[in-house]
């Protein structure tokens, strides 16, 4: 038995059809019979179903409220224009289908422009499919489509493989992306886009960090642009992580937060109670003597006759009345000293809580301001890496203008070569000697980089001995911390005892925390002896180049091609080198950040339990000044290989020059010239 709801499903589309003066297709019945078994996974499947034009009028009209379908496929169903023009008319107020299949329809202009339209109202669908179309044939009929995908704000899957797109459609769909900032796949591969729809890609991801996977192959874009593409997406996965890791690392604090919060209140709860059995045991002490007095008043009145023989007794039970009376007195002062110190740890509590906040509010300011702070940071650099990708592409058009003539001057010294060798013999003289010159300047340089390490080197053998400083400070000050809390066990009441030790356990978890970022530090030592031997190993690969250049001007044309290889290894390791920074100082951001929630969370538990840690603060606040200054020394490490790379390719330009104006010299002394 089928579900009411498909039943009416049907019957709305016999009806539909009939009103139209159309007959019901046989292949929508039948989907609709299969669609009603499983109509709880609300899935209409009209794939391979070649649909008129009624059937597309009345789909679009019965899908226009409906409320089951959320899966709607209709590949390879041959749909007219007009016809995807109904179904599409229909589905625009439909608010409940997420993911519509429109593969193999051969949809070319008026189709694009439905489709503009489509996603320019609709505001339920997640993911759309329009593979094996022509959308891009006409260009102003997909600028309409780019335009609806622009204002569109719920589409996260979009699918445009096989579509015929062109470099114009790619920058309309770059355009349409810098306004859309929900879309977050897009498959376009097997168009014909280019280099100027891959530059226009390339511009679109700039500004668009919500596209989290492009495909773009098959569109004969170059490989280097492609690279490009590639990594801006992966910023643009990593900034999305980094958003999900703020985000829980947030709510974690706020847990806390609550969890502290949920603690004082038990502990306020469970002052309060001790109070109230207090009071409670003073009103049976007092109901208890009030009993005995009035025992008393009846055996005195009974035996007033027999007041001289019992005035012994008499006495007696007046020092027992005197003692009793005393103790209601002393059980007075103390429900007095109970009630004073219960409106004490109350207003005490109120104002920390106040603290509390006043602090919380002040930190997150700070946090907000330091992230910020970080993000610039964050631009900064990437817009030195880009202008040195940009003077890499200079330099590389240069050594290309280069390599062409030099070609031109190899072609003719092949023809003058034989008539220049009895002149070669006395320039290899005079090169010789120019090389011994540029041997010895080159030595000079290597001596000077040698100082520069080992300055680096003494530099972070002090940096060392600071940690270890600031090392037995804290632990000096963990010691003190461990005695006083020791000393203030002794002198509590056995009531706080459960707070203290809650404190242990927080002191503990701190000692750890403090212990793990010792143990980050000694890695941050390591990675700077790796550092000081990468060094080290690229002085030894330039003194190796430096030994090369002792050759003979006999393989001119080799050498030059050597030269040529040297620079692409060089921009190569520049690449390498200024990747591994990138890497080096996005990991160092992170570690900074995840410092900062963790010092702060550290500082909000032990401010609220003991005040006396406000010196430790200092002292973690003194760390993240070093790691600042570690980042600004990272800055200027940067800074001394980009002008160690310029220094060495203004270098290798030289040589260049001085080699091209040799062999013009040698022509021009040839005797053919004279």
């Amino acid at each position: 038995m089928g579900t009411p709801e498909m039943d009416e499903l049907q019957r709305s589309y016999v009806r539909l059809c009939h009103e139209r003066g159309s007959e019901p297709q046989e292949a929508v019945l039948r989907q609709l019979e299969g669609a009603r078994e499983t109509a709880g996974g609300g899935r209409l499947d009209l794939s391979t179903q070649s649909l008129s034009m009624d059937s597309c009028e009345v789909l679009g009209i019965l899908l226009q409220n409906d409320v089951t379908f959320t899966h709607v496929t209709l590949n390879d169903c041959m749909l007219s224009e007009e016809g995807s023009k109904l179904l599409l008319h229909g589905l625009r107020s439909n608010s409940v289908i997420k993911h519509l299949d429109l593969k193999g329809n051969n949809l070319r202009a008026e189709g694009a422009e439905v489709l503009g339209k489509f996603l320019r109202h609709n505001s339920s669908l997640i993911s759309l499919t329009l593979e094996w179309n022509n959308l891009g044939m006409l260009d102003d009929a997909f600028s309409m489509f780019c335009d609806g995908l622009s204002f569109n704000q719920t589409l996260k899957k979009l699918d445009l493989r096989n579509n015929q797109i062109n470099h114009t459609g790619a920058e309309e769909l770059s355009m349409a992306l810098k306004h859309n900032f929900t879309l977050q796949e897009l498959d376009l591969r097997w168009n014909n886009m280019g280099l100027l729809g891959g530059r226009a890609m390339l511009s679109c991801m700039e500004t668009n960090r919500n596209l989290l996977k492009l495909e773009l192959s098959g569109n004969n874009i170059p490989s280097d642009i492609l690279k490009a593409i590639e990594q801006t997406v992966e910023h643009n996965q990593e900034r999305q992580t980094l958003k999900r890791d703020t985000v829980n690392q947030r709510q974690i604090l706020t847990k806390e937060v609550q969890s502290l919060k949920q603690e004082k209140n038990k502990q306020f709860l469970n002052l309060m109670d001790t109070i109230d059995q207090q009071k409670e045991e003073m009103n049976r002490s007092n109901r208890t003597t009030t009993l005995r007095l009035g025992k008393l008043q009846e055996a005195l009145e009974d035996r007033k006759s027999v007041v001289n023989s019992l005035k012994s007794k008499l006495q007696m039970t007046e020092a027992n009345l005197a003692l009793s009376q005393q103790k209601a007195q002393d059980l007075e002062k103390l429900l007095s000293h109970t009630k004073q110190t219960g409106t004490s740890m109350r207003e005490q509590q109120a104002k920390e809580l106040r603290k509390e906040k006043e602090e919380s509010a002040s930190r997150e300011a700070k946090l907000r301001q330091e992230l910020a702070s970080v993000h610039d940071k964050n631009l900064y650099y990437r817009s030195k890496v880009d202008e040195l990708e940009r003077r890499c592409k200079a330099q590389q058009q240069q050594l290309f203008d280069l390599k062409q003539e030099l070609t031109d001057t190899g072609a003719e010294l092949k023809i003058r070569a034989m008539q220049a060798e009895e002149l070669l013999e006395a320039e290899k003289k005079r090169f010789r000697q120019s090389r011994d010159d540029a041997v010895v300047l080159h030595q000079k340089e290597v001596d000077h980089v040698a100082r520069l390490l080992e300055d680096s080197e003494k530099a972070t053998q002090e940096r060392m001995q600071r940690l270890e400083v600031t090392k037995l400070g804290l632990e000096e000050e963990l010691n003190r911390l461990k005695v006083t809390l020791a000393n203030e066990r002794i002198h509590a009441a056995e009531e706080i005892q459960k707070v203290r030790s809650a404190t242990q356990l927080e002191e503990q978890q701190h000692s750890a925390v403090l212990q793990d970022k010792l143990r980050t530090l000694a890695q941050s030592r390591d990675q700077a002896q790796n550092q000081v031997l990468q060094q080290q190993q690229q002085t030894g690969e330039l003194q190796a180049q430096n030994s090369q250049l002792g050759l003979e001007i006999e393989c001119l044309k080799r050498r030059i091609d050597g030269f040529n290889q040297e620079l692409a290894k060089k921009e190569q390791q520049k690449l390498a080198e200024v990747t591994k920074v990138r890497i080096e100082l996005q990991e160092q951001i992170g570690h900074l950040e995840a410092e900062l929630v963790a010092q702060e969370g550290l500082k909000e538990k032990i401010s609220t339990l003991e005040r006396q840690l406000k010196v430790q603060s200092n002292s973690q606040r003194e760390m993240m000044l070093d790691k600042d200054g570690e980042i600004a020394s990272l800055v200027e490490k940067l800074r001394m290989k980009e002008a160690e790379i310029l220094r060495m390719r203004e270098e290798d330009a030289q040589r260049a020059s001085l080699l091209q104006n040799a062999i013009l010299s040698y022509i021009h002394r040839s005797p053919l010239n004279k």
